[in-house]
């Protein structure tokens, strides 16, 4: 019987404890993002889309290292929060906040994308009707976008799950605290003799993704069903 040993099973709830605060806490920046830049017309539109697609081209160490200055312990960013208890390098945290960063462009594009699709003229129709634009956006635009918003939250997610240079660069791999999933993999093919529990792994990793993907897809298709008027 496949049975996991306790170091899995904290390298497994890491990784996922990871993925799910780094998805939770990018969600609502990047729909916010999203329906910006799909609905806004301003000066540096560009740029600004630009700048939040940067992680997907830059290579995930320069990231990783970016944050290592910004949020370091004598990083500015790291200085200022650390007084108020909120410590990112070598942390748990860092590793999720770095998941977060990799992989808010492919939420923030899916979800942007969603948008697009949403008819401006029913925003139109009632925003005729009186309705504010806060709840034009709550009562229509997101709903009839949620869809994208399932789908990009999944990207976003499954990103982070496998997030490995940003990480390692930004919080090491400390056994217990930031060795998530990619991490252990990598660490267990530096030691000799570590290539079949680093197999293991990935075939646990491989487990846990197609898990994810399935109940997400799950999810997508119960929020398209719910829209769609289809129960």
């Amino acid at each position: 019987m496949f049975s996991l040993s306790p170091e899995e099973q904290q390298i497994i709830g890491l990784s996922l404890k990871v993925a799910t605060t780094a998805t939770l806490f990018s969600l609502p920046p990047g729909v916010a993002l999203a329906y910006l830049l799909s609905r806004a017309e301003f000066p540096g539109k560009a740029l600004l889309s630009g700048l939040t697609h940067l992680p997907l081209i830059l290579p995930p160490v320069v990231t990783g290292y970016a944050l290592l200055l910004l949020f370091g312990r004598s990083g500015p960013l790291g200085r200022l929060l650390e007084p108020i208890g909120i410590v990112f390098a070598f942390d748990w945290t860092g590793a999720a906040l770095a998941a977060a960063i990799m992989g808010f462009p492919l939420l923030v594009r899916a979800v942007r994308l969603s948008f697009d699709m949403v008819d401006p003229r029913i925003e139109r129709a009632a925003e005729t009707l009186g309705a504010r634009p806060l709840v034009r956006f709550l009562t229509i635009t997101l709903p009839l976008a949620l869809p994208g918003v399932a789908a990009g939250a999944v990207l976003g997610f499954a990103k982070a799950l496998g997030e490995f240079g940003a990480t390692i660069t930004f919080v090491a791999s400390i056994p217990g605290e930031t060795r998530t999933l990619p991490l252990a993999i990598y660490s267990l093919t530096q030691v000799p003799g570590g290539e079949a529990a680093a197999m293991r792994l990935v075939l646990i990793s491989v487990g846990v993704s197609i898990g994810a993907l399935v109940l997400s897809e799950w999810g997508a298709r119960s929020v398209a069903r719910r829209v769609g008027g289809r129960r």
